[in-house]
């Protein structure tokens, strides 16, 4: 008897021994299995008392055997109304969860908000359940044509999404099992193709895999970043791209601790243990829409200061202020760019916020002599507040203002972070931002820093739960824990039970990172008077509107510099575009190989900065010898000669929500192939970087999409079918493509920022098939606020045609650069010699490289703020 009769008679058994699964109808293709028992250790036992079917599975062995039925839990719709956004549902209960306290009546409210954007939000309409406290739109009227259609079944509640323009269903709740309980919501849908991005944060790649792949999201301090486990930020949020191409994405609005499974049919399953259901829905078409659309609900992304945009330096360990001024001195030394000088908690004394260490007494000189030499400075500043000093205004102000988290009790919860024994500010009490403005401006008087660099806030804490303990409530052991790292929601942070001013720790735990960003950037801006800098560890939606962020303490190996690539991408699909990597690894002894190419790839993070820990050799791009110092150099002055480039990509993502740096599938959503490329990535549509990741090769292999591509240091023409390429994997330059079609602005390169901007405007035009380009330049004086009705800066638009020349045109002109001037042209791509070329008009000298096909034209005294053409004769 073969082994599959044996099973399928097993089964029989199984059906006969509970006949009352035939009612619940488990007849369900194996792909369409969603699991029932989420719990280990499940047994035909433990699964039938659940209500649910039970059944080996025969292809696939990560398959659940025990899954819900085709008429499982859930609820019925039992009464529909039309609103003034689109209609409510109200839903009754058929049969509940296993997980206690099923909600017995609920509503499911559909509101199309505009024509692109779906909001759908399941709630408890008799008790109010806590919601997110992020600030989204107030929609008071329907979309007039919306891109969707939304259908429901009655018996069984589910809903679908339709786009309209391509009949594509992007979500179809109508399968699994929608449960609604108080401390345990579920819902799962069917999705359009398995090509799913986001859902962080985590360390998985780009492309999310969907082999029953489990994603735990609920904020954690985690010194190995790997793996679907939960880490430091919280971003419920993916993006789908379909087999067309085009994409979609949804936003579940929810912080508690949650799993998010993946798996093969396409589908996804979320789980989570507390809030409400209320999701966004947005239709793209393309990925740069669903950002853009995605950043208009949770906030646009903080313009950040040009200086921010310049290389930064920093680790744990200097020890004192004559050691950070050692390094700095061999970076100028050596003409390697540097715009920001940083110091991590060994600047303070015994580890105590807003004090300053002995061995660093002399740190408010130091600052001085660097913004004399047009650098900037960022310091560390943790949660956490001692609660063992005399006479320490920060913990006795925040006892006096009553702004600390509490226990259960009403007492001040206790943890232990570097310091020692700490209490913790709590960022949602009305209270607490005079007190952190307060403080930040009393010590900028004695340091003065240029922005911060806010740490350990998940919040983390070197004791679990706190030094009282916990008490043993269902906040403190859920029905069901998610799968956090140790099993345990409490573990090195604080009491699910603790209480804030807005709610309950178990709520609230993954937002500390976001308020506090936000209570930050706005005490900063209001003691400068001007744009700051936040680099936040812990993140939620939404934090880009107040900081940026690193992706935490990553390891000094190829792998991780490899994966650094994967994270850069997704913040700027979660709205978070300044972002970047610990460049040559935080924890471990790097290499000057691993290092400078990690510096190579490091220059084009949005978020440039050199970091590691205190037991680590030295890895500053000074520190080893001329490869490392040659590498960092070049591609320092290459990420500062696209200044220009870059601030403009930051501004498109501030007004619009865009992403800075991008994956290629994004930019190529009809080329397959650009799918599951995480090696390589993009400055916005114009610039290809293709760095070397692996170790001890002299080539690579770089993926070009189907069309023109041009060498940014050579000029060089590549035209591409669709095709790997071999590039040389020098240690003295980077390999950048300019996309045919894109024009990008450029200064030449100097070793700060400050004295870069004082530089001549250059224009870098690559022409496409059709001999055409198109680009834009953002200036601003790159620190004050910008106005809502643009006054105050300058946007110039590019265009350019081998038939009619090149334009520029000033569209807003509030603000004149120190210098304005224009004073080259260099014209990539143009297939024909020109005869004479005029410069508004008058015949100027001219250089036509016919072999490269290159027309440069210099010498220009032309003025960035006027109208411009350059014409030529062919």
């Amino acid at each position: 008897m073969s082994s599959r009769i044996v099973l399928l008679f097993l089964l029989q058994l199984i059906s006969l021994s509970y006949p009352h699964l035939l009612e619940n109808t488990c007849e369900i293709e194996e792909r369409l299995r969603f699991d029932c028992y989420p719990e280990p250790d499940a047994t035909p036992e433990l699964c039938n008392n659940r209500g649910c079917c039970w059944q080996p599975a025969l292809n696939d062995l990560n398959t659940p055997y025990c899954f819900y039925g085709a008429n499982s839990v859930g609820y019925t719709v039992c009464g529909k109304n039309d609103t003034d956004t689109g209609f409510v549902l109200d839903l009754c209960l058929k049969k509940g969860g296993p997980y206690g306290s099923n909600i017995a009546s609920l509503k499911a409210e559909f509101q199309f908000e505009t024509d692109d954007r779906l909001h759908v939000k399941i709630y408890d309409p008799t008790e109010r359940r806590y919601e997110v406290p992020i600030p989204v739109p107030d929609v008071t009227s329907k979309a007039l044509s919306p891109n969707y259609l939304v259908t429901y079944t009655n018996e069984l509640f589910g809903f679908k999404v339709t786009r309209l323009s391509n009949n594509e269903t992007i979500f179809d709740s109508s399968v699994g099992g929608f449960i609604f309980s108080d401390q345990f919501l579920q819902i799962s849908s069917l999705l359009p193709s398995e090509n799913i991005y986001g859902l962080g944060e985590h360390v998985l790649g780009l492309k999310l895999k969907t082999n029953w792949n489990m994603l735990t999201l609920f904020s954690r301090d985690i010194d190995t970043p790997e793996g679907g486990v939960n880490l430091y930020g919280v971003h419920p949020f993916y993006i789908n791209t379909e087999k067309s191409g085009w994409a979609n994405g949804v936003f579940l609005k929810n912080s508690n601790a949650m799993d998010i499974i993946l798996q093969p049919t396409p589908a996804i399953t979320y789980r989570t243990i507390g809030g409400i259901l209320d999701f966004y829905f947005f239709l793209g078409p393309t990925t740069n829409d669903v950002v853009s659309q995605y950043t208009d609900v949770v906030g646009r992304p903080t313009m950040p200061p040009f200086w921010s945009l310049g290389f930064h330096l920093c680790r744990w360990g200097y020890n004192s202020v004559d050691n950070t001024k050692k390094v700095r001195d061999r970076m100028a030394a050596n003409y390697i760019p540097q715009d920001v000088q940083w110091n991590d908690i060994d600047y303070m004394d015994k580890y105590l916020d807003f004090t300053i260490g002995e061995n660093f007494s002399g740190l408010s000189d130091f600052v001085g002599l660097l913004h004399e030499q047009g650098l900037h400075y960022v310091l560390m500043l943790d949660p956490a507040i001692s609660n063992q000093q005399t006479g320490y205004p920060p913990y006795d102000i925040g006892v006096q203002k009553n702004i600390f988290v509490k226990n259960n009790k009403g007492e001040n919860i206790i943890g232990e972070v570097w310091p020692g024994s700490t209490v913790f500010p709590d960022f949602f009490n009305p209270n607490v931002s005079s007190y952190w403005t307060d403080l930040i401006s009393s010590f900028h008087k004695k340091i003065s820093f240029d922005g911060l660099w806010i740490d350990m806030n998940e919040p983390s804490s070197f004791k679990d739960g706190s030094a009282q303990g916990c008490p043993q409530n269902s906040f403190e052991n859920p029905p069901y824990t998610p799968a956090v790292i140790g099993d345990k929601l409490s573990q090195k942070t604080l009491c699910m039970s603790a209480q804030q001013h807005i709610g309950i720790h178990y709520n609230l735990h993954s937002l500390y990172g976001h308020s506090e960003a936000n209570v930050t950037m706005n005490a900063l801006q209001q003691i400068l008077g001007r744009r700051s800098l936040v680099i936040s560890r812990s993140t939620y939606a939404g934090t880009g509107s107040h900081a940026g962020h690193w992706l935490g303490d990553n390891h000094s190996t190829w792998k991780d510099l490899y994966s650094s690539i994967a994270g850069i991408i997704n913040f700027n699909l979660f709205g978070i575009p300044l972002v970047g990597a610990d460049i040559c690894g935080f924890s471990g002894d790097t290499t000057e190989e691993l290092c400078s190419r990690w510096m190579q790839l490091g220059a084009f993070y949005p978020f440039s900065r050199n970091h590691n820990d205190i037991n680590s050799i030295d890895q500053d791009p000074a520190a080893f010898g001329q490869m490392l110092i040659v590498s960092s150099r070049n591609a320092l002055n290459a990420r500062y000669r696209l200044l220009p480039y870059l601030y403009t990509l930051f501004f498109e993502a501030h007004v619009n929500g865009t992403p800075v740096a991008r994956a290629l599938f994004s930019e190529f959503p009809q080329d397959i192939n650009c799918i599951e490329i995480d090696k390589q990535f993009m400055w916005g549509n114009g610039l290809l970087i293709s760095p070397v990741l692996e170790q001890g090769v002299t080539s690579i292999n770089a993926y070009f999409p189907k069309g023109l591509w041009y060498n940014f240091n050579t000029g060089e023409k590549l035209v591409s079918s669709g095709q790997f390429v071999g590039l040389p994997a020098s240690f003295e330059t980077v390999n950048l493509h300019i996309q045919g079609g894109i024009i990008i602005p450029t200064q030449e390169p100097e070793v700060t920022t400050t004295k870069s901007r004082l530089n001549d405007f250059e224009v870098l035009v690559a022409f496409n098939k059709d001999n055409e380009a198109e680009g834009s330049l953002f200036v601003d004086d790159g620190e004050t606020f910008i106005d809502v009705d643009m006054k105050n800066i300058l946007f110039v638009e590019f265009t350019c045609s081998q038939k009619s020349g090149f334009h520029s045109i000033p569209l807003h002109n509030g603000y004149n650069p120190p210098n304005p001037k224009f004073s080259k042209l260099i014209v990539l791509g143009l297939s024909v010699q020109p005869l004479n070329v005029y410069v508004n008009g008058n015949s100027v000298p001219f250089e036509y490289d016919f072999k490269m096909q290159i027309l440069e034209v210099t010498g220009m005294s032309l003025s960035i703020t006027k109208e411009n053409f350059i014409t030529w004769d062919v």
